[in-house]
């Protein structure tokens, strides 16, 4: 069962990474991966059910498919710095050798050992490979996502230990399949996910499948329990099946809707009102947000405009400077109370971006002197550190400076004693293209970690006289350009805004 489970699992996901829209090599390297597992764990089954020939071949084949993919896989991902293209080459040519050596009838237990010393010296060439690129010149989010996969390679490697374990007879059940599966169901997370940069939201996934693969297994054996009448299933057959079943899940769900796409083209819809509830819910409460704003924003506004106006008319009219001050606070609260009106509209009514392809460090000089021009105290220093080498990326350039501005006034008034305001911007190279980096550090008072958590959402704030709809307008608009906004802060010494636009 272990077997067949990696060999399912394989298939479905090169296959999901094949039928993308969008397609890069590092995809269909790591694709060509899991195809060639598939081919070696199909032929294994194969061969277990009816020995015979053919299914010998499959199996070889896949084997030695598997180190030139390797290495074209890790080439890709680990940007090619350790592991020229002649690696790759080279590997494909001692796979032929190994394979040709297969056609001769003597030696075929030589042969079989040879394949598997060949096999460890690639898998051990690539692990190092890429524990060299975490040390390299990469960027940080890069790095951090080598070290990642580096860290599961170790953990798989563990597991498959009990396999040795398994085949000296000791009561140790063979791990190693179920553990390669997990590892190419990692990597798959990895390299499709840019938007989970943090280790914690990896293993948040991962504990997330965890407990539906524990609580499937677990509601197995309770229905064998209390009806079943025969045989009990081993826990790592019917783990692996579970595990089959929640990992294959997500591929197998975009390969249906590929296939019911291409089937009924006219009736698109009906396949997201099967399994597009949430996509569906989520612009159903935009929708109604935007309609409730706006009937909202008509009747506070028509109220208030009369208030305001009468406490300017009474103004006019009274003596005393006690009333004229209440007066003055009825008008100045009008104000406040309207401004309040025009943030919420401006959250939540649609708009369009007018994206255009250029240069972001100009926008952020343009946001800077908007930030100087707004009387900052002689305490508050504004340091720019823009990278003249950055790619060009689409942007809608208002927008963008809209959401420096936001994040500087917030971090200038967390600097009430004075302080210094940093934004940088960096190039982002990888596989999959390139990006830019913004980022916008401050030395005040810092943000508690109970806040973090919480600063994108709507209406929370920490400021007595503040709404909570900047940052959570900013995370808006960051996300309708394709991108992600992190923070991270330290209380007593600072914060930094992370932005990343970009492939």
């Amino acid at each position: 069962m272990e077997t067949f489970a990696l060999a399912a699992i394989s298939f479905t996901i090169a296959i999901s990474l094949l039928i993308r829209k969008k397609k890069n090599p590092l995809y269909i390297s790591f694709a060509g991966l899991c195809l060639a597992i598939f081919l070696q764990k199909a032929g294994t089954f194969l061969s277990g059910l009816s020995p015979r020939v053919l299914f010998g071949i499959i199996h070889t084949l896949g084997a030695l498919s598997v180190p030139p993919l390797l290495v074209a896989f890790t080439r890709l991902f680990s940007g090619r710095d350790f592991l020229p293209k002649r690696a790759v080459v080279l590997t494909a040519a001692g796979s032929f050798i190994i394979l040709a050596a297969f056609l001769f009838p003597f030696g075929e237990a030589y042969r079989e050992r040879l394949s598997l010393y060949y096999i460890l010296v690639i898998l051990s060439g690539c692990f190092l490979a890429l524990l060299l690129s975490i040390k390299g010149k990469a960027a940080a989010a890069d790095r951090r996502r080598m070290a990642y996969v580096a860290a599961a390679c170790v953990c798989g490697a563990a597991l498959s230990v009990t396999d040795v374990f398994s085949s000296l007879g000791y009561a140790v059940p063979p791990l190693s399949d179920m553990a390669v599966a997990a590892l190419l169901y990692f990597v798959l997370v990895i390299i499709t996910h840019s938007e989970l940069p943090e280790l914690y939201e990896f293993m948040a996934r991962a504990l997330i499948i965890s407990i539906l693969i524990l609580f499937s297994t677990t509601m197995f054996f309770l229905v064998i329990g209390l009806f079943g009448k025969g045989s009990t299933p081993e826990f790592t057959t019917v783990f692996m099946a579970a595990l089959l079943i929640v990992i294959a899940m997500d591929p197998l769900r975009l390969i249906l809707r590929k296939a019911f796409v291409y089937l009924f083209p006219e009736n698109k819809d009906f396949f997201t009102s099967l399994y597009g509830f949430g996509e569906e819910l989520e612009r159903e409460k935009s929708e109604l947000l935007e309609e409730m704003a706006t009937g909202l924003a008509h009747e506070i506004r028509n109220p208030l405009g009369s208030i305001k106006g009468a406490a300017q008319y009474l103004q006019s009219e009274v003596e005393s400077d006690e009333s004229r001050k209440l007066l003055d606070v009825i008008v100045e609260e009008a104000d406040r109370l309207n401004g309040v009106v025009s943030q919420f509209l401006n959250y939540a009514k649609p708009y369009r971006l007018n994206l255009k392809a250029q240069d972001i460090n100009p926008v952020i000089e343009k946001a800077v002197s908007v930030i100087r021009a707004n009387n900052l105290s002689e305490r508050i220093v504004i340091e720019t550190d823009l990278n003249p080498t950055l790619p060009l990326v689409d942007v809608d350039a208002e927008q963008m400076i809209q959401v420096i501005i936001n994040i500087a006034f917030n971090a200038i008034e967390a600097m009430p004693e004075g302080g210094t305001l940093m934004l940088r911007t960096s190039r982002i190279d990888s596989e999959k293209g390139e990006a830019i980096g913004i980022s916008i550090r401050d030395t005040g008072r810092g943000i508690r970690k109970e806040e973090l958590r919480n600063i994108f959402k709507p209406f929370f704030t920490t400021r007595e006289r503040g709404i909570g709809l900047g940052l959570a307008l900013c995370h808006r608009i960051i996300k309708k350009h394709g991108g992600y906004i992190r923070v991270k802060s330290i209380p007593g010494q600072g914060s930094i805004f992370y932005i990343r636009i970009g492939v």
